[in-house]
């Protein structure tokens, strides 16, 4: 059965407050984390745990551009935004990517001044405790946001998994670093960093990516199998110039079917409508479908 636009215009509404709930929480978490590193990085005058810290406060950034975007996402469609605000969403997630890029600036900037003057961390055992409990927080952290924005197929959460995720593999790095600045080799510190800067760099590619994906209208469905599913619907002669954009929760299509040329306008109408309701009950994330429909050519009635 078919849900009404009223009911799925809901359902939304309902799914992004869900959204907004676990951003708080994991705001919250990341400030925690972030506070943590920055005070013991500068009473132990460690630069690398002190810049982990300003890496971990651009993830609670992240949370509150999050937060903002979802606020507007989270509106109903209108008259100057017809498909909805969801794209606000995707807005955000690009941000994000650009936190990311700023957070590998830092990065870099940390492990030069470790190759090149010689700048390392003095290590201790509470501040290895300290980035222990930091490291186990952001990977729950992260499996919490990755297992919500799977649940509720969010761009945003899935993209912020990403972030959080690259703050663990940050605070893996300094840890490695401080051991083997510890065992003896100071300059590793700066050599590590700089191999985690690579994968900083892989993480913000694949969120821009993404979003980038979004905002350009790249097709969601296949058009091949939309059209497979079409040609199913009885009084479909034809069907081509099939599109689909948006959202991995919010897809939009249109299509062109050819039909039986003595059809009349309603049972033409019918046959669009039994194409729509298939493709929706097929493809749950389709939000509307668009069908134009048009009489089959001579040849193509006659066969």
């Amino acid at each position: 059965m078919e849900t009404p636009v009223a009911d799925r215009s809901l359902l939304l509404q309902q799914r992004n407050r869900k959204v907004r709930l676990v951003l708080l929480a994991i705001l919250v978490a990341n400030w925690v984390v972030a506070i943590a590193k920055l005070a013991f990085g500068m009473l132990s005058q460690s630069a690398a745990v002190t810049a982990d810290g300003l890496h971990s406060f651009i993830d609670g950034g992240s949370n509150v551009l999050g937060l903002v975007a979802m606020g507007v996402a989270s509106r109903p469609a209108d008259e100057d935004h017809p498909y909805g605000h969801g794209k606000f969403e995707a807005l955000a997630s690009l941000g994000i990517g650009a936190m990311i890029g700023i957070g590998m600036l830092e990065l870099g900037r940390m492990a030069l001044d470790s190759v090149m003057h010689d700048k390392h961390p003095q290590v201790t055992a509470t501040m290895a405790g300290v980035m222990g409990f930091t490291l186990l927080v952001n990977i729950a952290v992260t499996r919490v946001e990755r297992h919500y924005g799977h649940k509720y197929k969010s761009t945003l959460l899935l993209a912020d998994a990403s972030h959080t995720m690259s703050d663990v593999y940050v605070t893996l790095a300094v840890l490695a670093s401080l051991l083997l600045v510890w065992l003896g080799y100071p300059r590793a510190d700066g050599l590590i960093a700089l191999g985690v800067m690579v994968f900083v760099a892989w993480v913000a590619y694949g969120i821009v990516r993404q979003a980038v994906g979004i905002l350009s209208d790249t097709a969601r469905l296949d058009p091949v199998e939309v059209a497979r599913q079409t040609m199913s619907v009885s009084g479909v002669r034809s069907c081509r110039n099939v599109r689909s954009r948006g959202m991995e929760e919010s897809v939009y299509v249109d299509l062109k079917i050819e039909v039986d040329p003595n059809l009349s306008t309603a049972q033409a109408h019918e046959v669009a409508d039994r194409v729509e309701t298939l493709l929706q009950s097929t493809y749950p994330q389709v939000v509307d479908v668009v069908v134009h429909v048009e009489p089959a050519s001579a040849m193509a009635a006659r066969t």
